[in-house]
């Protein structure tokens, strides 16, 4: 489905050209943790930061696993469940749940294209993108909270890691929605899919240290989320927005802490 991408240039080139300007380009998106190293440059390695983005999670789901599990035993899984949870939203200054918000707004009302885009460009939240992030916040401490002990662990580290990969993969598949200008469209580049691949290669090899059969439910988990989901955004929106890309991203994290529920109970 993707076709016509905004940027044409070659973003994986520029990564490899520019390492330390693209990761902190994706960094300076991904987090709201300061650094200042050629920032007022971002938006010319917006396209080519795509790369690191699995690594960032890496980095995300790292920390975050590091400082809860300093606290098991101390509390109870279901308050470390909710202080995870704050800790992986956080870090991106809650913007993947803005996305969903947003996404909810559109995606749910039963307005037209055009519409419903602009419902998504306005900075109030309606019921349906409340509902949406309701849900998906009760689901994702549901899942977290039934965890203990290395499968609770495991589930912090590597949710962040697929989904920033499902927000790539989601651009290789679907175009970008709006025909102006929107921040979603520097991100794209001719390449997408080539960085889609590399992306999904780097999460499984990830999951794959803890079992190979966690790597399969979660590659299932991430393929399953985003092919759904960006058949969705195809039908009702003509493709991806930087809402939806915020909101593949909240509902793959939600789909792979689930699979690893079902991979704990299996074993």
């Amino acid at each position: 489905m993707t076709e016509n991408p905004a940027n044409d240039g070659n973003g994986l080139s520029k990564a490899l050209l520019n390492p330390i300007a693209s990761f902190l380009a994706g960094f300076r998106f991904l987090t709201v943790i300061p650094v200042s190293w050629k920032s007022s440059e971002d938006g010319r390695f917006f396209s080519s930061s795509l790369i690191w983005f699995p690594f960032i999670g890496l980095l995300i789901g790292s920390a975050t696993a590091l400082i809860v599990s300093q606290l098991i035993g101390i509390l109870p899984f279901s308050l470390l469940a909710v202080f995870a949870m704050f800790l992986l939203a956080g870090i991106s200054g809650f913007l993947h749940l803005d996305g969903l918000a947003d996404s909810g707004d559109g995606l749910l009302s039963s307005r037209p294209r055009t519409r419903a885009l602009e419902i998504m460009r306005d900075s109030h939240t309606g019921a349906m993108g409340m509902i949406a992030v309701v849900f998906v916040l009760l689901a994702k401490y549901a899942a977290l909270s039934s965890l203990a002990g290395i499968s609770f662990i495991t589930a912090v580290f590597i949710i962040p890691i697929a989904g920033r990969t499902a927000i790539i993969v989601s651009m290789a598949i679907l175009p970008y929605a709006r025909s102006g200008d929107g921040l979603g469209r520097l991100f794209y580049s001719k390449d997408i899919r080539k960085v889609a691949v590399i992306g999904l290669l780097f999460c499984l090899i990830i999951t794959a240290f803890f079992s190979i059969k966690s790597m399969f439910f979660v590659l299932a988990a991430i393929l399953f989320t985003v092919g759904l989901f960006s058949f969705w955004c195809f039908k009702k929106l003509g493709g991806a927005t930087g809402d939806t890309l915020g909101a593949v991203c909240e509902l793959t994290e939600l789909a792979v802490a689930v699979s690893i529920v079902l991979v704990s109970r299996a074993q």
